[in-house]
């Protein structure tokens, strides 16, 4: 659903801005880039800006006009800082629109199209739109970087797809801040008792204290990484212990 959602950059200035809407889109999971008539590309700036995203930037499509990098469309929004007296219906809230575009993602492709950094897009640009969207700011300065725009609406528009049931969308956490395994805790507190025993913490067995410690333990949910560390932690202490403790 995501490859069907294409962003369109119209006659691009900066070539810097190029890599960082690529940027942009990457992380929110978009990889059709098409550029129509940018003053420079390609160009190192681009790619330097990417920052993780050379991928997109080297496979962007660089088109002539933006009806030909909207041939095949089905829905097309256009983004626009501002109200024009076009009869184009308009979201006002973002994701409204993400909602909206994803839908119609699930089979045919869409576009967001974004203007030029100074003017934005044309009211001839804005007529090959079906839509037009703009992004809530503060009404005394409300100017967003292309970059940027691109960025807060991708943001909406991945939020709208991974809502979606059928996305299967499951965020993925590093293998040490994943919560430790029954085993690993059993583990963790088989130690703990075995310090506090030898140490002298414990003369004689206490299930109170202990039960009191793995409650503790249970409300501060230690991540894989923090659990390590507590057991490296008695480890050392094991080693000072006197030798008779042992």
């Amino acid at each position: 659903m995501l490859s069907n959602i294409r962003i369109v950059l119209v006659q691009t200035y900066h070539p810097g801005n190029i890599g960082a809407s690529a940027r942009a889109m990457k992380t929110m999971g978009l990889d059709d880039l098409v550029l129509v008539n940018p003053r420079q590309f390609p160009d190192p700036e681009a790619t330097r800006l990417a920052a993780g995203a050379e991928d997109l930037v080297e496979n962007a499509r660089v088109v002539g006009s933006l009806g030909e990098a909207l041939s095949d469309c089905m829905q097309v929004v256009g983004a626009s800082a501002r109200l024009r007296s076009l009869p184009l219906p308009h979201f006002d809230e973002p994701d409204a629109m993400a909602r909206e575009l994803v839908e119609h993602a699930a089979t045919d492709p869409v576009a967001l199209v974004f203007g030029r950094e100074r003017s934005g897009l044309t009211n001839d640009e804005i007529r090959l739109c079906s839509h037009q969207v703009s992004i809530p700011a503060n009404p005394e300065y409300g100017i967003l970087n292309l970059s940027q725009a691109v960025q807060v609406l991708a943001y909406e528009v991945f939020k709208a797809w991974r809502q979606r049931p059928e996305s299967g969308y499951r965020p993925q956490r590093p293998e040490e801040e994943r919560a430790p395994s029954r085993d690993q805790l059993g583990h963790f507190h088989d130690h703990l008792s075995r310090v506090m025993r030898e140490s002298g913490f414990l003369t004689q067995p206490h299930a109170r204290t202990e039960a009191q410690l793995q409650a503790l333990f249970a409300r501060a949910q230690p991540s894989r990484k923090e659990l390590s560390l507590l057991r490296g932690l008695l480890a050392s202490l094991e080693v000072h212990l006197p030798e008779e403790g042992k």
